[in-house]
């Protein structure tokens, strides 16, 4: 079975699980954003991922295996929570098949958030930054192996307006405050070397981090609109003195919990 028939499986199981005959927007959660998260509201139904055909269970702490189903102002919401990476030992259509499960059950805008670490020394830990771009440095892509398909757009996809300017342009009327920045997607686990994030920033980055990347590929390939929140939750390797560590990723994201909800509810409704 091909990897947009999985997906196809897997969004039948979720609409019969959850109660949800389509779903309007897709919240990925990264680490941290869970808790935030419940600011939406309370959940209609909970579908653990691993009653999901194709799904794989996270390993990473912070990261439990579930689709939470809401409506936010009329619309259908899901959140994912329990993304899974390249670093865990999966494949690029493992890390993506969550997005494109959502996706076939209707999704048609997709929100990524998470974690990660900040470059540009003005925007320290509890920052959000509006992913304008990325830079994929996993060596690898969900569009790899055979052409999708028929009915499915060309492996070639086109990723001149991959993070959609128009939400952008939505979140910054609504949220004038947050600034936008390039994601560096690294493949990890390890943190970044300050020499690696001295090259990051060399191309324009200003975050890096271990997710993201693969999943926004295979959203707009589907014909998804892509929007990348990040919340920097430590300084990258090199621009700051101190050592890093997965803790104080998860304590960034409690500590900004409030303001990550508050703002999830803000733009949700929105899209």
């Amino acid at each position: 079975m091909n990897p947009y028939q999985l997906a196809s499986r897997a969004a039948d199981e979720l609409r019969y699980m959850s109660g949800v005959s389509s779903y309007d927007v897709a919240v990925v959660l990264g680490s941290g954003w869970r808790e935030g998260a419940e600011a939406l509201g309370e959940p209609t139904s909970e579908v653990s991922t691993s009653s999901l055909t194709g799904f794989v269970a996270p390993t990473v702490a912070g990261h439990e295996g579930h689709i939470l189903s809401l409506n936010v102002a009329g619309r259908n919401v899901a959140l994912v929570a329990g993304r899974v990476h390249l670093y865990e030992g999966n494949s690029a259509s493992q890390v993506v098949h969550p997005v494109r499960t959502v996706i076939a059950a209707g999704a048609k805008k997709i929100v990524l958030t998470n974690a990660c670490g900040g470059i540009d020394p003005t925007k320290g830990p509890g920052t959000v930054v509006v992913i304008r771009d990325h830079v994929n440095l996993t060596a690898t892509s969900p569009m790899e192996g055979a052409s999708p398909p028929e009915g499915y757009g060309s492996r070639f996809v086109d990723l001149t307006d991959l993070y959609s300017a128009r939400l952008r342009a939505l979140v910054r009327d609504a949220a004038p405050q947050l600034s936008d920045g390039v994601y560096a997607g690294f493949r990890g686990p390890h943190y970044e070397t300050p020499a690696e994030v001295a090259m990051a920033r060399t191309m324009g980055a200003t975050l890096v981090g271990m997710s993201t990347v693969l999943e926004a590929i295979a959203a707009r390939h589907l014909g998804a609109e892509v929007l990348g929140l990040s919340l920097v939750s430590n300084l990258a390797a090199g621009v700051s003195s101190g050592p890093l560590n997965h803790l104080e990723v998860l304590e960034a994201g409690q500590a900004a919990a409030s303001g990550l909800g508050a703002l999830l509810a803000q733009l949700v409704p929105l899209l």
